[in-house]
């Protein structure tokens, strides 16, 4: 599989991870309710290729892998190439508690400069620590400046973790939200897809920090984030982990659970429809219809990520019987010999709170420190 030394490490904490305090309530995420068990709902399984054909060893599943890999891609738009050398400017430095806040910029696309805060923890000087990226519509939110309970980023950094906020902020104020490559007018990838680029390019800005382990970067965020993080780690390998706040982690027709707007899978030129779920009055467009023509959904990239754990924070868009979809990926991670690899907490609201932040917390915490 790519990325060996990353995957060997992965499986060394995870071994270690599954083996804490049975019974705990963070183990208890990884169980599937009885209900739900090996609930496989109506989804195609990940581990039939495009001719129908079975997947029946782990080699099988490194060809199936990169024919879904293939085929989203495909669909989505190529990316441009990934800047893996970035250069970072400082803009301001502020000493808060136990670290230091940086008001970071660099390219995050190869034409555009975006603005982020990176946190580093007084104790980083003790040796590489693991590092977590936040989105959000903005970078305040996360760092510490915005509603509460989205300050992912601040509240890890409190807990030793490097962290890196960043958002879509002056999109997000044009009520475009997203990132167009290579214009607004004409993009040719997905513009949720040329988040998860950046979120991709965003890595290397983590990695190339000298107080980063870079085996040891994961990616979360809430809502438009959890979607965000979603696609980032699902298409970038080097994501070692991830947490997806109630993003909506397949396609509905929940309001919120709008895959098919412009900014994410729906992208055509302005002027743009009405917001609201598709109708015969204000249908989808774009590449959405085409995925629901294709019996194609998202458990599909969700099974991108094995053996690499993930957990959903679900709230109101993803209650539990999203366990028909996240059983795929305990499938696939059991045809390569592994368990613990996907996990759900369920709250009944969309908002985070106390409870669901702190499972993510654990989460990160449990997987990425050795």
């Amino acid at each position: 599989m790519p990325f060996s030394r990353l995957t060997a490490a992965l499986l060394t904490l995870l071994i270690v991870s599954a083996a804490a305090a049975e019974g705990d309530s963070l183990s208890r995420t990884f169980t599937p309710p009885a209900e739900f068990a090996g609930d496989l709902g109506e989804f195609r399984s990940p581990l039939l290729f495009n001719d129908g054909s079975e997947v029946r060893s782990a080699a099988d599943w490194a060809k199936r892998r990169e024919e879904i890999r293939t085929t989203w891609h495909g669909l989505m738009g190529a990316w441009p190439p990934l800047i893996t050398e970035p250069a970072v400017e400082i803009l301001e430095s502020v000493k808060q508690e136990n670290f230091t806040r940086h008001q970071v910029r660099f390219l995050w696309t190869p034409t555009q400069l975006t603005t982020g805060y990176l946190f580093i923890p007084d104790k980083a000087t003790e040796g590489p620590l693991p590092a977590v990226l936040t989105v959000y519509y903005e970078p305040e939110t996360a760092a510490g400046m915005g509603k509460e309970l989205r300050d992912f980023a601040y509240q890890l950094a409190r807990r030793g973790f490097v962290t890196l906020s960043l958002g879509t902020k002056e999109a997000t104020e044009a009520k475009e939200y997203s990132l167009y490559w290579p214009s607004l007018e004409h993009a040719t990838v997905e513009p949720l897809s040329m988040l998860a680029y950046a979120a991709a390019n965003a890595w290397h800005v983590l990695a190339s920090r000298p107080e980063v382990d870079p085996a040891r970067i994961g990616v979360t965020g809430h809502s438009f984030g959890g979607k965000w993080a979603m696609f980032a780690s699902c298409l970038y390998d080097k994501f070692a982990c991830a947490a997806w706040s109630d993003p909506g982690i397949v396609f509905d027709t929940r309001p919120s659970v709008n895959y098919w707007e412009p900014w994410y899978l729906g992208y055509y030129p302005k002027p743009w429809s009405a917001r609201g779920v598709p109708s015969a009055e204000n249908p989808a467009r774009g590449l959405y219809p085409e995925l629901l023509k294709q019996g194609r959904d998202l458990h599909e990239l969700h099974a991108l990520m094995a053996p690499r754990p993930f957990f959903v924070s679900g709230g109101s868009e993803d209650p539990p019987y999203r366990w028909k979809a996240l059983n795929h990926s305990i499938a696939v991670n059991r045809l390569l010999g592994q368990e613990n690899r996907a996990a759900m907490h369920n709250r009944p609201g969309h908002a985070p709170t106390p409870e669901s932040n702190e499972m993510i917390y654990e989460f990160f915490e449990r997987v990425l420190r050795p």
